[in-house]
């Protein structure tokens, strides 16, 4: 089969990769939130785009 119709039952989903696996997305979280480096810093640190880490920011 081929076609977005059958991707579900071949067991893929749509959507994007993220920029950021999950544990490098909870230290940049946790190392904004208790001050260790700015949102710009962060994110220059963990090679994502400032605007990545606030959308990742604003999800919590």
């Amino acid at each position: 089969m081929s076609g977005r119709g059958c991707d579900p039952v071949e067991g893929r989903i749509g959507g994007r990769r993220p920029k950021l696996p999950t544990l490098a997305g909870e230290e940049l979280i946790r190392s904004v939130r208790e001050e260790r480096y700015s949102m710009a810093k962060a994110a220059r640190l963990f090679g994502v785009h400032p605007s990545a880490a606030t959308w990742l920011m604003a999800q919590v």
